[in-house]
């Protein structure tokens, strides 16, 4: 997306409005309409020869857990070394949005926890292998990064129907051009399509993911699909798929997003076996969901400044104080 050429722009100020202009759209969760005018930048503490500037967003209304606040953590994701930063702080816990890295890092709450699954050691659960037989008979098609009308009239009624009162609601279709198209890594739309019914032509979509390739797996980030399919579970369907995928490829995860507990919205994610999360700075199986709680607490979260700190970035030693 291109900014209105009104005078030089500092490297906050063009983050700041790229996060104001884009949605963030990654496991449903907004940007849009934050108040940047209190947004922070945090220099990193590296030796890289042009180090990532991170910055954390203003408190919102949390989408998964009511009556908390959420804030992010982000950084802009740029240049020929954007692929390494990807690959290297998604392993941290960071998701992308088109041209922007972000973490979770409220205040006073650490309950999302990024997920992944381990593809060598996932085995179906006797519902996903139903699942994986009633979606069998569509077709499968990995595309570059380009939007298409298709999509978008998918990606509408998606939205209408499961997500009427989301934070992406009112995305029209140039926004959803610029979820699809910009990306400055190695991402895929992975479509699924249908056979055609009586006065349809082609094959229809039924399901359409937008994947990032990570050196380690892929990322799914983000997932739509047709409404009127909602009894062949597309959204599990999709991720088993990208299980396999990833197994065909000789990748070892499949990053999912945020799984936080006491959500109703990704719950969901618990039901894979094999699960990873990232907490307390690694990844660690599960175990047993219920044993992670959403509390809130004051030393819960480590200050941004020491949060960055620790961030290692590719091809750099992290400098401890």
């Amino acid at each position: 997306m291109s900014f209105p050429s009104s005078g030089p722009r500092t490297g906050a100020a063009v983050l700041s409005a790229a996060i104001g202009q884009h949605r963030v759209l990654a496991d449903a969760i907004c940007l849009a309409n934050v108040a940047f005018d209190t947004v922070t930048k945090l220099s990193m503490r590296h030796t890289l020869p042009i180090a990532p500037q991170f910055y954390v967003t203003a408190p919102q209304a949390c989408p998964y857990l009511e009556g908390r606040m959420e804030r992010k953590l982000f950084t802009a994701l740029q240049g020929e070394h954007a692929q390494r930063l990807n690959d290297t702080l998604s392993k941290q816990g960071f998701r992308r949005s088109q041209n922007v890295l972000y973490r979770p890092s409220c205040a006073e709450c650490s309950a999302c926890l990024s997920a992944r699954i381990r593809v060598a050691d996932f085995v179906p659960s006797r519902t996903q292998r139903k699942v994986m037989k009633a979606a069998g008979h569509l077709r499968r098609t990995a595309t570059s990064p380009w939007a298409t009308e298709d999509q978008f009239s998918l990606f509408r009624r998606y939205l209408d129907a499961r997500h009427a009162d989301g934070g992406m609601a009112d995305m029209d279709v140039f926004e959803f051009a610029a979820m699809i198209e910009e990306t400055p890594i190695k991402s895929r739309v992975i479509e699924y399509t249908r056979a055609a019914q009586t006065g349809e032509g082609g094959r229809p979509l039924a399901c359409v993911s937008l994947t990032d390739v990570l050196d380690d797996g892929l990322s799914m980030v983000y997932s739509f699909y047709d409404p009127d399919l909602v009894h062949l579970s597309l959204g599990t369907f999709a991720i088993l798929d990208h299980v396999a995928i990833a197994r065909e490829a000789g990748l070892p995860y499949v990053y999912l997003g945020y799984w936080v507990p006491g959500s109703r919205k990704m719950g969901y994610k618990a039901g894979f076996s094999a699960l990873e999360i990232y907490k307390s700075g690694k990844w660690q199986p599960i175990g047993d969901p219920a044993d992670h709680r959403a509390e809130l607490h004051p030393l819960s979260v480590d200050p941004i400044a020491e949060q960055v700190a620790r961030i290692s970035l590719p091809e750099a030693r992290t400098v401890r104080e």
